[in-house]
């Protein structure tokens, strides 16, 4: 076993702005800035359920971009221009962005399961001047366009077999038609790079706004956490409109020059048979994955038995919290150690757990290197070890917290309190300096006087061998004013029942503390999720307060 490292040390001797110079543009820097010395290597891996496959370089990245940087320009997309790109795990994602990087623009990540209502309100509070989109997904963008004055240009790929329509403009003409040489936009590391929206699961969606020192600002992270190394493989199966992938096996990874497998599961939703062959074809080292696609795996081990996954070295997970049972079945069945950690689009994964560190299982973790957090209450003072309180992220010393929120001040005076972040996420700190995540400051439940965290409710109930996933929400009651209800999906082979009910309230009662178990216990075929795959226990409240409100 590898010696334990000395976190201590190594926290105090990290300083997370060493090597950000005054002027950067990541869509050269990760392109161009590699092509001296990994010019040849393999950038992207891509290939589709259809058995499409593709690959790129470094250099060819960097022509390609080049060529699209050009023609965006002749077309009238200027430095700051915000860039919104509805596109699936396909290259012209990557290549879109790293081309409005290079020019100085803007590109804005979503989702491809947004509707028209949700494209027109991004493209509309962005003030996109453009849209990359797919013939497969360009009718919700013909639907919004009528809705968005700013928008001038719609350019989309042909894929999946449909031509582009002839009243469109063409991505890969767009491409071929753009000149090899371009002069690059000369930017500030602090000039605005991209904008990532939230799910919106409370109120509209805010646009999150990150600069273009991002890919330098979390080596911490990328050597600690995700344990990148200099011949890695990685990949991350959600659809890369969203933070995780977009900043793990793409700005980190295209950073120091790694190799990054991109997989379109068109028929939708993550299956992972194929990516048990996906780790087998391409070698793939390092995994990001949610806890949700960890527990599939899981399910779905018996598709792994004839598989070669010795390459696979190393597994994060993040997006909601791993529980204890997750990480344990995972190392007894396929032998790999996932680290959890925690984060938001406003400032990544700032809590995490550490190679070569003791992982205390149903932790975060620690902070990482050179983030300076503490817990603390409503009125902006730390409490003491040991009680709960909001983590808070020192804003001036983090190179890659969040600039602000798109044309949102209001929401940035709640979240930026001096020269603190206030996230919202209720954490408790141990004696051994490890974070507990408890919920968010909106989701703790005030039951009979006690305040009882959802989520270690939900990862108790996740302990019971009935149980795959579980949401905890407070429910209206006449005598109490409210209790814990508990939303259940159940394994295979188990079949809700009053008498499985009992028992799963009986397990927290004695696994977990008497006032903790839930009272109302409903089971369910799925719970309600945002499109990158966290819980809407927001959705889950509302239903309740609707279904259970006390009389008047």
């Amino acid at each position: 076993m590898a010696e334990e490292l000395d976190y201590q040390a190594v926290f105090d001797a990290a300083d997370p702005w060493a090597g950000i110079p005054e002027r950067y543009n990541l869509g050269v820097a990760l392109t161009a800035g590699n092509v001296p010395r990994l010019g040849d290597r393999v950038a992207l891996f891509w290939e589709n359920t259809d058995g499409d496959r593709a690959q790129y370089t470094y250099a060819q990245l960097d022509r390609l971009t080049n060529q699209l940087a050009g023609s965006l320009v002749e077309l009238g997309v200027r430095r700051g221009d915000r860039v919104f790109l509805r596109l699936p795990n396909v290259p012209a994602f990557y290549i879109s962005a790293l081309a409005v990087a290079k020019l100085g623009g803007v590109f804005i990540p979503s989702s491809t399961m947004f509707r028209a209502k949700e494209i027109v309100y991004r493209v509309n509070d962005s003030g996109a001047a453009a849209v990359i989109t797919t013939t497969g997904l360009v009718d919700e963008v013909r639907t919004a366009a009528s809705s968005c004055p700013d928008l001038e240009h719609v350019i989309t790929l042909a894929y999946g077999g449909a031509p582009t329509p002839s009243d469109l403009l063409d991505f890969d003409r767009l491409i071929e038609d753009g000149p090899a040489d371009f002069e690059p936009a000369d930017t500030a590391n602090d000039d605005i790079a991209f904008i990532a929206y939230t799910s919106g699961t409370t109120g509209d969606p805010k646009g999150v706004v990150h600069m273009h020192r991002y890919p330098l600002a979390y080596e911490g992270l990328i050597t600690w956490w995700h344990d990148y190394r200099p011949d890695d493989v990685v990949a991350c199966p959600p659809e890369v409109g969203w933070m995780l992938p977009v900043a793990s096996t793409f700005l980190y990874a295209m950073r120091h020059g790694l190799s990054i497998v991109l997989y379109h599961e068109t028929s939708g939703g993550f299956q992972p048979g194929n990516w048990f062959d996906l780790i087998e074809r391409y070698r793939i080292t390092n995994f990001v994955g949610t806890p949700t696609i960890y527990r599939m795996m899981l399910k779905a081990q018996h598709e792994a038995a004839d598989r070669d996954l010795s390459a696979w070295r190393h597994g994060v997970s993040a997006g909601e919290p791993l529980p204890p049972d997750t990480y344990v079945q995972f190392f007894e069945t396929f032998g790999k150690t996932i680290l959890d950690g925690i984060g938001m689009s406003e400032c990544m994964v700032y809590c995490h757990n550490f190679v070569s560190l003791v992982i205390r299982m149903g932790s975060c973790g620690r902070p990482s290197p050179g983030v300076d957090i503490r817990v603390m209450d409503e009125s902006m003072n730390e409490v003491q070890p040991g009680e709960t309180g909001v983590l808070c992220v020192r804003r001036d010393t983090h190179p890659g917290m969040m600039k602000q929120y798109w044309n949102k001040p209001e929401q940035d005076a709640e979240v930026f309190r001096g020269p603190w972040y206030y996230s919202g996420d209720v954490v408790e700190v141990d004696e051994y300096g490890y974070y507990w995540f408890k919920g968010r400051a909106d989701d703790v439940i005030k039951a009979s006087g006690y305040r009882i965290s959802p989520f270690e409710v939900e990862s108790c109930l996740m302990t019971h061998p009935a149980v795959l996933e579980a949401a905890v929400v407070s429910s209206p009651d006449e005598l109490r004013g409210s209790v814990v209800k508990a939303f259940v999906v159940l394994r295979d082979g188990h079949v809700p029942s009053d008498a499985l009910a009992d028992e799963l309230q009986n397990h927290v009662k004695s696994e977990a503390a008497p006032y903790k178990y839930p009272r109302r216990v409903e089971f369910t075929d799925a719970l309600p999720k945002t499109a990158s795959g966290k819980i809407k226990r927001a959705l889950l409240r509302q239903q309740e307060m609707g279904q259970n409100t006390p009389p008047a």
